[in-house]
Formats: structure tokens, C-alpha cells, sequence
């Protein structure tokens, strides 16, 4: 979860040139299900979980926060882009800074909807949270995520084991507002 301050959760879906990013809705709990449960989305995530666990354990309508963008693509739910503050699982020069997460479904891999959905957060936020920084945290092994990285502005801060394999922490600087 992010701190918006002042700023109203949620916001309007965001429209880009092919998706909608929006609030979790009730009908989004299938892909949610089927995106934990992904072996292949969790190839650098320490694997994926049970499917009949989150049977159990999702919620009827997923959880809603401030930060977290389901994004649909044709009326479905394709990935999620979250935003949310960095803790102390992160290294210590990403704490408290806003940190960038996505997650898609294998078959919306390589159609460039990561990038579009991610810049589209990125602009939003932005646009209510000018001028502070943002990190993202991969494997450097994902070489579509760090592909996806350089995209959209990250620039490498340092690099580190955790989690049985070398870590990337990137960051993008802030958008100053116009004076």
C-alpha cells in the first residue's frame, strides 16, 4: 500500500491506446487465482502458489488499496501493476521509497502491455505524488523485467543477493513539477 495523502482512492480508471487500469472488482478473482497460482509468472518469485490454497483463501472480491491497479485488456483482467511503499525486505537505500510491482499473465507476455500499463501508473502517479522517486527490484536473471526496467526510466542503484539469486534494485527520479 501507498500513502496518498490527500489524494482520493480510487481514481478514475486510467485509459491507454488498448487498456483500462482500475480497482479490483469481484469478478477479477479467477485471474487473480489463476496469476498466483502461475508457475511461469512466479519463475522469479519464489514460485508460485497452491491453487486450491487460494481457492480457499482469496476473498470473493479481492482486496482494494490504495496503489493497486488491476489492468484489463477487452473486458478481462490481464496483469496487475501495484505501487506501495518499500519495507525493510528491500535494501536499505530503497525503505519508504515508492516502489513499482507488476505481475501479467503468460499469454499477455511480449505484446507490450506491461510497458503501457506501467508508464500509464507511473504518469498517474506522478501526477499526484511529483517529485519523488520510485524503485523497482528484479532478479537480474528476468531479463524481460529488467528490459521492461530500462523502459521505463529505472536506472540500476545496486545489485545483491537475496532470495538464492542475484537481485537488481533500480530507480527512476522524480518529475519535478513545474515551477
Amino acid at each position: 500500500m501507498i500513502d496518498l495523502g490527500p489524494v482520493a482512492w480510487p481514481p478514475d480508471p486510467i485509459r491507454t491506446e488498448r487498456l483500462v487500469l482500475r480497482e479490483s472488482e469481484a469478478r477479477d478473482r479467477a485471474a487473480f487465482i489463476e496469476l498466483l497460482s502461475s508457475p511461469e509468472v512466479h519463475t522469479y518469485l519464489g514460485g508460485p502458489r497452491s491453487r486450491d490454497e487460494l481457492e480457499r483463501e482469496l476473498p470473493a472480491a479481492p482486496e482494494r488499496w490504495p496503489g493497486s491497479f488491476v489492468v484489463e485488456l477487452e473486458g478481462a483482467m490481464t496483469g496487475h501493476v501495484l505501487l506501495r511503499r518499500a519495507t525493510e525486505r528491500h535494501r536499505p537505500a530503497a525503505v519508504g521509497k515508492a516502489d513499482l510491482g507488476y505481475l501479467f499473465l503468460p499469454r499477455a507476455w511480449g505484446l507490450g502491455y506491461a510497458t503501457e500499463a506501467c508508464s500509464a501508473a507511473l504518469a498517474w502517479f506522478d501526477g499526484v505524488l511529483p517529485g519523488e522517486p520510485m524503485i523497482l527490484a528484479t532478479q537480474t536473471a528476468n531479463l524481460g523485467s529488467m528490459r521492461l526496467a530500462a523502459k521505463l526510466g529505472f536506472t540500476e542503484v545496486e545489485r545483491f543477493h537475496a532470495w538464492d539469486a542475484e537481485q537488481w534494485l533500480g530507480e527512476r527520479s522524480p518529475v519535478t513539477p513545474p515551477a
